[in-house]
């Protein structure tokens, strides 16, 4: 990402939430969107993420999509619901296109399994953040 970039994100402090189960998800990802000049929330549980206040202030949401309690999915079908508009990115080490095909449907951005590029998810939340649509459609 050029420093252009890179000031423009910090000067506008968008927040990306990271939902996911898995630790060491959260803080890679934490870490790369950090360098890129977002702020960043992290929670190991949707449930945690509803609790903590962040879904108003949330600009993109990175969600897995197997955790215990409520799923990501389950989680997108909530926001749906309540008519969120907060672009969703799946992650998820359990890539099977049902669950794919049920994210993108119902509006994910896109839909990537773990492990990820970094350059690719750094592009997809610029894409989703623009109001340019779904990537993996």
């Amino acid at each position: 990402m050029n420093t252009c970039s890179h000031l423009l994100n910090v000067l506008n402090s968008e927040l990306i939430s990271i939902v996911d189960d898995d630790e060491s998800i959260r803080d890679a990802t934490k870490t790369l969107l950090r360098s890129a000049g977002y702020e960043v929330g992290t929670f190991a549980s949707a449930e945690e993420f509803l609790d903590s206040g962040a879904l108003q202030a949330t600009d993109c949401l990175i969600l897995d999509v197997r955790m215990p309690g409520m799923s990501g999915l389950e989680l997108q079908e909530l926001l749906n619901t309540e008519a969120s508009r907060i672009p969703i990115i799946f992650v998820t080490a359990h890539d099977d296109q049902a669950n794919r095909r049920k994210a993108i449907d119902s509006g994910a951005t896109d839909f990537f399994r773990k492990p990820f590029s970094g350059d690719v998810l750094l592009g997809t939340i610029q894409i989703a953040m623009s109001g340019r649509g779904r990537v993996g459609a």
